[in-house]
C-alpha cells in the first residue's frame, strides 16, 4: 500500500510487522506503533520537537555506564516503572501490593545475618532502628526458609558504596525466616536522598519545577523457591517528600509506621532517641527469580 496522507502511515507500519513470527512481539509492535502515532497527532508534533526528542533519547544512553543506568532512572521519573510493578504485582494490578522497585544499590552475597542481628558493621551514627518483620502467604500462613536482602542508606543518605566511612556491605544483611515466617534485625534509621541530576533526567527535572528527592526507605528482596521474589522498599512516615517522591515509588500499602521512642530500647546500649518498626509482608505463588545485580 503506497502512502497517500499521514492518517494511513499508520496501518500500512502495523501491516508490515504481520509476519513478526512471535505472537506477543507482533502484538507488543503493533500496539507500540498505534500508540506513537496518535501521541504525535495528539500533540501535533513538530519536526524540531522530534529532532529535540531524539537528541534527548540518544543522550539517555550516552549518560548510561556500567554503573549507572540513565534510563532506568528516566523511567521512573515518569512513573513508567512503578506502573510497570504495580500491572504485574498485586494480582496482576488488581489490589494494593507491597511490591517496588529495586533501585540501583541491591548487591548480591550480603553478610548472612542472625535474626535478631544488627546490619550496623561500621560506626554509623543516627537514631537506632529495630525492625520486626512477618512473611506470610496469600492465605495468612507463615512462610519458613525465605531468603531476605535488607539494605538501605546511612542517616546522611548515602549507601556504602558511595561513602568511603562506611565499611563494605555496611547497613547490608540477608536473613532466614523463622517457622513463624519471622526475622528481626538492628539498624540506623535511614534518610532521604538525591537522584543524579547531571543528564537528562535532570534536564527534566529541573523543567517541570520538582525537586531530586527520594523519601527515606528501607530495601527488601525476598526469595523462596514456589513464590514470586517479593522486591519492596518500606518508606519512614514522617517523611516530608512522600507524597513527592521524584521516582513515583510510594504506594500507600508501602509506608511504614516507624515508632518513634524515647524509654527503654531493646539493646542496652541505646539511649535517647530510638525507632521501631512492624511489618508484614505477603508473597504471591510463582516463579522465583533473582533480578541482575545493578552494582557487580
Amino acid at each position: 500500500m503506497l502512502i497517500k496522507r499521514q492518517e494511513d502511515i499508520t496501518d500500512v507500519v502495523v501491516d508490515a510487522f504481520k509476519n513478526t513470527a512471535d505472537p506477543r512481539v507482533r502484538e507488543i509492535l503493533a500496539a507500540l506503533v498505534k500508540h506513537l502515532h496518535a501521541f504525535a497527532r495528539d500533540v501535533h508534533l513538530t519536526e524540531e520537537e522530534f529532532e529535540k526528542a531524539v537528541g534527548f533519547v540518544t543522550a539517555l544512553g550516552k549518560k548510561t555506564t556500567d554503573t549507572h543506568n540513565e534510563t532506568v532512572l528516566m523511567s521512573g521519573s515518569l512513573g513508567f516503572s512503578t506502573l510497570i510493578c504495580l500491572l504485574n504485582n498485586g494480582n496482576n494490578g488488581q489490589t494494593e501490593t507491597t511490591a517496588n522497585l529495586l533501585g540501583p544499590f541491591w548487591r548480591l552475597n550480603s553478610p548472612r545475618t542472625e535474626n535478631g542481628g544488627s546490619i550496623v558493621r561500621s560506626p554509623t551514627p543516627g537514631p537506632a532502628l529495630f525492625v520486626q518483620c512477618t512473611l506470610r502467604d496469600g492465605e495468612g500462613k507463615p512462610i519458613e526458609g525465605a531468603e531476605v536482602d535488607v539494605w538501605h542508606s546511612s542517616p546522611e543518605g548515602f549507601y556504602e558504596q558511595q561513602d568511603p566511612k562506611q565499611a563494605d556491605m555496611n547497613l547490608r544483611g540477608k536473613f532466614i525466616t523463622d517457622a513463624e515466617g519471622h526475622f528481626g534485625f538492628r539498624s540506623v534509621k535511614p534518610a532521604g536522598y538525591p537522584i543524579p541530576i547531571d543528564g537528562p533526567v535532570g534536564d527534566l527535572v529541573r523543567a517541570t519545577g520538582r525537586h531530586h528527592y527520594r523519601p527515606a526507605h528501607l530495601h527488601f528482596l525476598i526469595f523462596k523457591p514456589g513464590f514470586k521474589t517479593l522486591i519492596s522498599q518500606i518508606y519512614v512516615n514522617d517523611d516530608e517528600r512522600l507524597e513527592t517522591d521524584v521516582q513515583f515509588g510510594v504506594t500507600r500499602a508501602l509506608v511504614g509506621n516507624y515508632v518513634r521512642h524515647d524509654g527503654p530500647a531493646p539493646a542496652s546500649d541505646v539511649t535517647g532517641e530510638w525507632y521501631s518498626l512492624d511489618q508484614t509482608f505477603v508473597m504471591e505463588p510463582g516463579k522465583s527469580r533473582l533480578p541482575k545485580p545493578p552494582i557487580q
